[in-house]
């Protein structure tokens, strides 16, 4: 005798499709992160578990490095000014043409804004941008004598360098381990791997600080921006290729061993 799911007809036919279908569908990424215990935070912040991570990375990423191209400390500060709300790749289209045009903060202070807008004009809010680099420019000239400052507190000063973009020059262009740069790859992929409950840059790299050895925070930043990039991406991450699926929780992965 046939089971009422075994019984032929359109009405069975479909709901037996969308049982499979169920079973077959992964976990989407919207389904809400785990909330966080005492305990659970404990572990997540554990420093074998960090240690772990770190090493997980640095194998994935060898050398990684900054995306944005660049000659100096001076082309580093104005392209990752230029790359707020934009790709690098198309900063790095944009900035030959900017840097021949005008090469140094001199040449930047004294160019018609106008013309400065219509070269960065492709990476979105141009308007802002060209105030802000033409500023950072003007600042540089006179009050650090033509050179981008090596110090967090100087570089803060600077129009448009906030503290990202301050942490990107002084890591990339000096070597100079002062914070973690928190971009939103950064942000998005330390919330996941639950190193941090924080919600704002500013608070992230705060904590990112006390659970990251000092002498990785610049490699970690780019490795872990990289890997946002090509694995861990925002709305469907390729959790199946992640090589670091095994030490990560999130509530929000398309695939898991655990």
């Amino acid at each position: 005798m046939l089971s009422k799911t075994a019984m032929p007809g359109k009405t069975a036919a479909k709901k037996s499709t969308k049982k499979s279908a169920a079973k077959a569908t992964p976990a989407k990424s919207t389904i809400k992160p785990r909330k966080a215990t005492a305990a659970s935070r404990k572990q997540a912040l554990a420093p074998e578990r960090i240690q772990t991570i770190l090493d997980l990375l640095a194998a994935a990423y060898p050398g990684a490095e900054c995306a944005l191209i660049h000659k100096d400390a001076w082309q580093l500060l104005v392209a990752t000014i230029l790359s707020a709300q934009c790709t690098d790749a198309r900063v790095n289209m944009v900035t030959p043409v900017l840097f021949k045009t005008y090469p140094t903060p001199a040449d930047m202070a004294a160019a018609p804004i106008d013309e400065i807008k219509e070269i960065i004009r492709t990476t979105g809010f141009y308007n802002n941008k060209a105030k802000s680099i033409q500023g950072a420019a003007k600042k540089i000239l006179t009050d650090f004598h033509g050179k981008v400052p090596r110090k967090m507190e100087e570089l803060l000063t600077v129009p448009g360098a906030a503290r990202k973009t301050a942490n990107v020059v002084l890591g990339v262009a000096y070597g100079l381990a002062v914070g973690v740069v928190v971009d939103t790859h950064v942000l998005r992929l330390s919330r996941r791997l639950g190193l941090t409950t924080e919600t704002t840059p500013e608070k992230v790299e705060q904590d990112l600080m006390k659970i990251i050895p000092k002498d990785r925070w610049i490699a970690f930043s780019h490795e872990l921006i990289h890997h946002g990039r090509l694995i861990c991406i925002a709305r469907k991450p390729r959790c199946v290729d992640c090589s670091l699926e095994k030490v990560c929780n999130s509530g929000d992965k398309t695939w898991s061993t655990h």
